[in-house]
């Protein structure tokens, strides 16, 4: 009895809808990089202008003064005014602890801004031109708002052992708390003993 022969059946994938699906993607991660813009932070940092005395540029009025020490192990300080040996408080991060200080600091500036963020929310237009405009002039009554006269001046030091996000938490509390006027030095051998003073008189 003769064995019938297998058939061969030739296996064929149609990868035509697979390019249709590829295009579909291409455009949806073209149009999704295109909208999502990067945010910048505005830093401002010490001016080196050669015009400027020294005294000019370390001019600040100690009531409005806050400097921060940022630490090892996410440990952060703080002192108001000049620095002295015994000045020096410690503090967390977050809202009930930086957060709640620089707010009592800016109390004025944050119910400006406030007042600010709700007139304009009001202005709601579609006019692409006007809304620009609009922009631009909230902008400007924003800075005026956070660099006037009485806001505080923040100083931000860190030492060798802080990371980069206790940085970049101590930078979103300035926005936040809407400091306009604070600036990153390098941190002093007086302010490592503070710290160490404090650490020892606890």
């Amino acid at each position: 009895m003769a064995l019938a022969k297998a058939k061969k059946i030739n296996a064929r994938v149609d990868f035509t809808p697979m390019v249709d699906m590829m295009m579909l993607l291409i455009t949806f991660f073209m149009l999704c990089t295109t909208l999502s813009r990067p945010k910048s932070m505005e830093i401002n940092m010490p001016s080196n202008k050669e015009d400027l005395k020294e005294e000019q540029q370390n001019k600040v009025k100690a009531s409005d003064a806050v400097t921060l020490l940022l630490d090892e192990d996410d440990k952060i300080y703080y002192y108001q005014g000049i620095p002295e040996i015994d000045n020096l408080k410690e503090t967390t991060y977050g809202e009930n602890g930086l957060r709640k200080m620089l707010a009592q600091k800016n109390i004025n500036a944050i119910q400006k801004v406030k007042q600010l963020r709700k007139k304009y929310a009001a202005m709601v237009t579609s006019n692409v031109q006007k809304e620009e405009q609009q922009k631009k002039e909230f902008e400007k009554e924003l800075g005026d708002i956070r660099a006037a006269e009485g806001t505080p001046n923040v100083i931000i030091k860190a030492s060798d052992g802080a990371s980069y996000k206790n940085l970049i938490d101590a930078l979103d509390e300035m926005q936040i708390c809407d400091i306009g006027k604070y600036v990153i030095v390098p941190i002093t051998d007086f302010d490592h003993q503070m710290i160490d003073y404090l650490k020892n008189h606890k």
